[in-house]
């Protein structure tokens, strides 16, 4: 039992086999103990004086010779046992590395299935999931480096044959580095596909913006008197403003545009989307131009109407006093109503 050269084809035999030799051992220790007394007694009849029924120098060498023979057992036996544990290193090495292997054959099937989404949405839930990957990988790195170590002591006991354990350690490295490059493209990947989609949605917020504005800037309400112009001229001057405030957006969307990975910047939509933003700002800053002139003009007119209204109603009070006004018969009376008439033809300028 203790010279078997049957170490196991794999881990839970080589586990059946420990369990095995460890009841071994233990039968052993049991015997060991058997044999000490036996060998004890044995002694003494070595040391009788007088009648010996045995040459005490057979007897001495009988014990002798037992004695190494339980040695030997010994020595076979944990011969054995370090040569179980080696093996039970063995296969517990190529074990991580199977389920290295595994591991990894998952992740590749999972990053060749996935896609990178249709819209902002699903690109930041799957780059979320991808963090969670990462992390994953993180761990893992660790577990198989540590893995790794464990062959390269292998190796160093040269004990086993090298040749399996170095190709067995250099598949798993090639597919660990062919892992991490297909993670790191499809990070890449999903990086591109979040840059596009959030441009394409602050361009649509920008458009949003701009059709408001639009209709802002294209109403037909002119205001009806000085007062209601003048407040709607400066609410125009802020909308204006705000437009200016717009113009280095809209100048910047061709720069992102550029930014973006080839096959998203080079869609025919995306480029027709941004030349639509910049007609769209075109007109918004022309219209705003205009309206801006036709609130000026109608205030100008009610300020006319307000000061010809102004004149209306002197002139009334005026010809209502004339008709009222009687010429006085005494000199003096008379050069009185003359400075007063003077006076109010003074304090007004009709040319206003």
């Amino acid at each position: 039992l203790l010279v078997s050269k049957d170490l196991g084809k794999h881990l839970l035999e080589v586990e059946d086999l420990l369990q095995k030799h460890g009841l071994l051992e233990a039968d052993i220790s049991a015997q060991t103990e058997r044999v000490q007394a036996l060998n004890a007694a044995a002694l003494k009849f070595s040391e009788l004086e007088g009648y010996q029924p045995c040459d005490p120098q057979i007897i001495c060498n009988r014990v002798n010779h037992v004695q190494t023979c339980l040695e030997e057992l010994g020595e076979l036996a944990s011969k054995r046992r370090k040569e179980l544990e080696d093996s039970r290193q063995l296969w517990a090495f190529f074990q991580e590395m199977e389920e290295a292997e595994t591991w990894i054959r998952e992740k590749e099937q999972i990053l060749a299935s996935k896609t990178c989404g249709r819209d902002l949405s699903s690109v930041l839930t799957l780059t979320n999931k991808h963090k969670s990957m990462l992390g994953e990988l993180g761990s893992r790195r660790a577990l198989l480096h540590q893995a790794m170590k464990k062959g390269e002591q292998l190796l160093a006991k040269k004990r086993f044959n090298p040749g399996g354990i170095q190709e067995k350690m250099r598949e798993v490295r090639l597919r660990w580095k062919k892992l991490e490059e297909v993670t790191g493209l499809h990070q890449q990947r999903l990086q591109e596909a979040l840059n596009f989609f959030q441009f394409s949605a602050e361009t649509d917020d920008l458009v949003a913006w701009l059709q408001d504005t639009y209709r802002i800037v294209s109403s037909d309400d002119f205001g009806h008197d000085d007062y209601s112009s003048q407040a709607l001229l400066r609410k125009h001057r802020a909308v204006v403003e705000e437009v200016e405030k717009h113009r280095a957006s809209v100048l910047a969307l061709r720069k992102q545009l550029a930014l973006l990975a080839p096959e998203h910047r080079q869609g025919v939509d995306v480029q027709i989307r941004v030349v639509e933003v910049e007609q769209l700002y075109g007109e918004v800053v022309e219209v705003a131009v205009l309206r801006q002139q036709w609130l000026q003009d109608a205030l100008a007119v009610y300020r006319m109407f307000s000061e010809v209204h102004a004149c209306e109603v002197w002139v009334d009070e005026k010809e209502q006093w004339l008709e009222r006004m009687e010429v006085p018969e005494e000199l003096d009376e008379v050069e009185v109503v003359q400075h007063r008439w003077v006076g109010e033809e003074v304090g007004v300028d009709l040319n206003s």
